[in-house]
């Protein structure tokens, strides 16, 4: 019998190995984003530190690599959940117009580059292919960090994204092609390819006609682990479906998202997965970092070097003659160069697959893998060097009026969704109103419904001499900035004494600030819509109109005597006026400056004597 020692030591040294991978995304991938350098750098260098090349933690990243690839089959799940069929059709040009321009420009491309620099013709179509196809994770992972997914040159990119993840089935049955063909390997193409349209008809079939009826039984069962292992079986079910038919098991995954978007299940999912999703993805980018073969580096460093630089800049080159080609702006265009000029992790599984029919040797294989992650570890240093050095792309100002020697009673600063309700008081009773804004689809809106609105923006002065500040009997300022509402009142106080200041106020903390401006009217933008809701609440609670109104005005009360003491006496008086929840009444003390303030209207809570966070509303 082995001792217990025996038995106890590879566990040990399993546990160890998991404990670092861990450790070492917990504490690098914070750091680095922190530092804005964005969290899949963190990850990638995290899995350098680790790997065998670095401290040798993990000495087999292959293992983890095949294992975290399920982190991006999780990814395009979530984005096929977000995928609805009709939104997909809406992006159709944009998927198989502008993505497949750039996959066949790019690969052209890099093919001539390759074989510019000595490699057959083959081999140079495999590289090229195998580094166009762009890394999904990175960069949908740097598009959601940037909060850039759901805007309109964000979701160019998910649909170029979506383009090339369906490129590698075409580019792996052309992998087949180039190898030493025979008859066998012909009638094996003809195989596999109906064996892929079979898998995609079940995956459709089940999506339409099972999963819907088979969430809705297991959501009466009321048990949350059940609905987890019931989504994670139909993601990873998926994928093994689509991998073992010889297609991408991130297209499969992506698929099933799609076709359960419509799902009333949808949300549930969605909530499931994303737990694994995250820490698998953040593992996937550690395998990467790993993967790094620091001996091929260094020992073909002036090759690997050239290569990273030539097939970066070539495909930047491609991508931007394309994006311009199709309508998008300078900006646009090179942030997509930028992002996009890269190798992804679809490269891995191309190379792999030439280097076992003898289209790579050895030596280009690993001098390209290297290529390929050497360029995901770059990919967030341009695009944050992109950022920097891009100006601000200016606003499509086209049909807009700018305002020029206007005149009226009122000057209405801000068309958000507070300045329109504030506008129909003004024009209910005929007042003369000049109205201005400084978003161009926000006036373009307004257009439709009768409104004239003038483009310019309230914090310039000359703006508001253009708009008619000097004649305005009142200015109302509603704009949704607090900085910016600020900046409006000094100027006018200074320029336009003869105007009433009328402000929209972001929380209590600001409305005091305003009050010690002076100005002659301010209203936190929440306060009257929360004393309804509550009113109604009590009502629909059981509670009798004139209990509920009575119970509203002695909050109201309550609110307007601690303002008065607030004025005096600063943010933390009158406490004890607040209709508190807590069980056990407590002395109050002042909360240090970095204690963190509770944003609610009862503001007990004044994590709000600084000015740069907010305060109680």
């Amino acid at each position: 019998m082995l001792e217990r020692g025996a038995v106890a030591e590879p566990s040990n040294l399993e546990l160890v190995q998991i404990v670092a991978v861990l450790g070492a995304g917990v504490i690098v991938a914070p750091l680095f984003k922190r530092a804005g350098f964005g969290s899949v750098l963190g990850y990638l260098a995290a899995g350098l530190a680790i790997g065998p090349f670095g401290l040798k933690v993990v000495a087999a990243p292959e293992a983890v690599l095949h294992f975290a690839e399920l982190g991006v089959v999780m990814f395009l799940f979530v984005i096929g959940l977000e995928m609805r069929p009709a939104r997909l059709w809406g992006l159709r040009r944009d998927i198989f117009g502008l993505g497949a321009t750039q996959v066949l420009t790019c690969g052209a491309l890099l093919t001539g580059l390759g074989m510019l620099a000595g490699l057959a013709p083959a081999t140079a179509f495999i590289a090229a292919m195998g580094f166009v196809l762009s890394s999904t994770a990175a960069i949908m992972q740097i598009l959601d960090e940037a909060g850039e997914t759901a805007t309109p040159p964000g979701q160019r990119a998910v649909s170029i994204l979506l383009l090339e993840d369906l490129a590698i089935v075409p580019l792996l049955a052309l992998v087949a092609v180039l190898a030493p063909a025979t008859g066998q390997n012909l009638r094996a193409d003809w195989v596999s390819l109906a064996i892929a349209a079979g898998a995609v008809a079940i995956v459709v079939a089940a999506g339409r006609w099972l999963l819907n009826p088979l969430f809705a039984l297991l959501s009466a069962v009321r048990a949350r682990e059940i609905m987890t292992a019931a989504a994670l079986t139909v993601v990873l079910g998926t994928a093994l479906l689509m991998q073992v038919a010889g297609l991408s098991m991130a297209m499969g995954a992506f698929l099933a998202g799609v076709l359960l978007s419509g799902s009333t299940f949808r949300h549930q999912l969605e909530a499931d997965i994303e737990p694994f999703r995250g820490l698998l993805l953040g593992l996937f980018f550690m395998a990467v970092g790993m993967s790094l073969n620091l001996d091929v580096v260094m020992q073909q460093w002036g090759l690997v070097a050239l290569a990273v630089v030539g097939y970066m800049v070539v495909k930047a080159a491609g991508i931007l003659a394309v994006a311009l080609l199709f309508g998008a702006g300078r900006r646009e265009a090179i942030y997509r160069a930028a992002l996009f000029a890269q190798g992804g992790e679809f490269a891995f599984v191309l190379y792999a697959a030439a280097a076992a029919v003898g289209i790579f040797d050895a030596r280009i294989s690993a001098v390209m893998s290297s290529t390929v992650i050497l360029s995901m570890v770059l990919t967030p240093l341009t695009v944050m060097a992109a950022r920097r050095l891009l100006p601000a792309e200016k606003p499509d100002l086209d049909g807009l009026e700018a305002p020029d020697g206007l005149s009226g009673s009122v000057l209405l600063v801000g068309f958000g969704r507070f300045g329109q309700v504030v506008s129909q008081a003004f024009l209910a009773r005929a007042l003369d109103v000049t109205i201005i804004d400084n978003d161009p689809g926000m006036i373009r809106s307004a257009a439709r419904f009768g409104f004239k609105i003038y483009y310019g923006d309230g914090t310039n002065l000359d703006v508001l001499h253009a708009s008619g500040a000097g004649s305005a009997r009142a200015i109302a300022i509603c704009v949704d900035d607090r900085a910016a509402a600020n900046k409006i009142v000094t100027l006018a106080k200074e320029t336009f004494p003869q105007a009433g200041l009328l402000v929209r106020a972001y929380d209590r903390g600001h409305a005091l600030e305003l009050v010690n401006q002076k100005v002659d009217f301010q209203m936190r933008e929440t306060l009257e819509s929360a004393f309804a809701f509550g009113q109604n609440a009590l009502e629909f609670l059981g509670l009798a109109p004139a209990e509920a109104e009575e119970t509203i005005a002695d909050i109201r009360r309550r609110d307007a005597e601690r303002f008065c003491l607030e004025q005096t006496s600063g943010l933390y008086a009158g406490l004890d006026l607040i209709h508190s929840n807590a069980p056990t009444p407590e002395p109050f003390t002042r909360p240090r400056q970095a204690a963190t303030p509770l944003n609610t209207e009862a503001g007990v809570l004044a994590g709000e004597a600084l000015r740069r966070e907010p305060s109680p509303t």
